[in-house]
């Protein structure tokens, strides 16, 4: 079975006023002397507002699902434990009229020096999802087969809606925000591995990017681990989110490999069409419509029920189906995090809105 591993990055709120807190080295500390958390779960970020957890390699959703839930309540517990909260939300409803500290690292130090306004608007929060692959050649096949996919995905995951106390019109904010970096948004088209390499290459040697961690595209090969990995989606209000998305990336990753394996061409679609989509779901999430692969707008639900079409093999193969189908059923039903957080920002406001990110980030 293909392997997967997920990374989640939190906010620290402080749960009275709603605004992040620099207390990163003091939540990563804690948690650390815990029993539930091994070396390198619990990693820094660029802000001292944020966290990261990293899962150990998994062979099923399951597995995954409960190191998400340990690793949750861990950090959970760290931070409360400093007076503050973590919040699943991949941006904060409210930010302070003045930067977050980054963390004390060189490279930290090297982006702030590069572009101080964006690091200073990073606060953002994403899922990264590692799908294990045999070689980087077909690693770049499958980078080329499910960039047509990353809009729907990105639609599936959006939850980051609020911005400064109101809300941006976006479902996915964050996603906007992290396409002002050199090299962001949609991976281009790469022959081969050799061409993907060599193209990483001149970015560096150009000294645009310092290092291959600033390659923001919206899905990459992983620079340490032989995975593909998937950074297009919002972190998540709930764990089961995240283990539904999870599990649509290891069976568009499978699905994937199946057809480079029998030499199928991958879809051609024009790299203006496929950016312009990635905006179209960052605006709208599942709320309207959504540009299928082949480039027709058609209603969101329709083109998430393509989705489980084109990869119910590679879910039965694996033993999901059952699961993301239902998950998959449970979103178009209740809405994204983005359609929830709205929900509650008109009933009850901002106040209501961090209850619902702090309660459901760790249940």
């Amino acid at each position: 079975m293909t392997t997967i591993g997920v990374e989640e990055e939190y906010l620290l709120l402080d749960p009275v006023t709603g605004l992040p807190v620099p207390l990163a080295d003091k939540v990563r500390a804690a948690a650390g002397l815990g029993r539930l958390v091994a070396d390198q779960e619990v990693q820094c970020e660029l802000l001292q507002a944020q966290v990261e957890v990293a899962t150990p390699v998994c062979g099923t959703l399951e597995e995954a699902g409960g190191h998400l839930l340990r690793l949750r309540h861990a950090v959970g517990a760290a931070a409360e434990a400093h007076g503050c909260r973590i919040a699943a939300c991949a941006t904060p409803p409210l930010r302070h009229g003045h930067p977050v500290a980054v963390t004390d690292q060189a490279r930290y130090r090297a982006m702030l020096t590069q572009a101080p306004q964006l690091v200073a608007e990073q606060l953002v929060n994403g899922m990264h999802v590692h799908v294990g692959v045999p070689s980087r050649e077909t690693g770049v096949q499958v980078l080329n087969r499910i960039r047509v996919w990353l809009p729907t995905l990105t639609a599936i995951s959006a939850n980051s809606p609020l911005w400064d106390g109101h809300d941006t019109g976006f479902a996915s904010w964050r996603t906007v925000i992290f396409s002002r970096w050199p090299v962001s948004g949609m991976p281009p088209f790469f022959p081969d591995a050799a061409d993907y390499d060599r193209r990483v290459q001149q970015l560096l040697e150009s000294g645009l990017i310092s290092d291959t961690g600033q390659l923001y595209w919206q899905a990459r090969l992983s620079a340490r681990y032989p995975t593909v990995e998937v950074r297009c989606p919002d972190v998540q209000l709930r764990a089961d989110d995240a283990v539904m998305l999870t599990g649509l990336v290891r069976a568009l990753v499978d699905t994937a490999l199946a057809e480079a394996t029998v030499g199928a061409p991958a879809l051609d679609c024009a790299p203006e069409l496929l950016q312009a989509s990635m905006w179209h779901a960052a605006r709208y999430g599942l709320s309207r419509t959504l540009v299928d692969p082949s480039g027709r707008p058609r209603r969101a639900g329709d083109v998430l029920y393509e989705l489980l079409r084109y990869v119910a093999p590679a879910l039965d193969a694996s033993g999901d189906s059952r699961q993301v189908t239902a998950l998959v059923h449970r979103l178009l039903q209740a809405g994204t995090g983005a359609d929830r957080q709205r929900a509650v920002l008109a009933e009850g406001g901002l106040p209501a809105v961090t209850d619902l990110i702090i309660a459901q980030s760790t249940p």
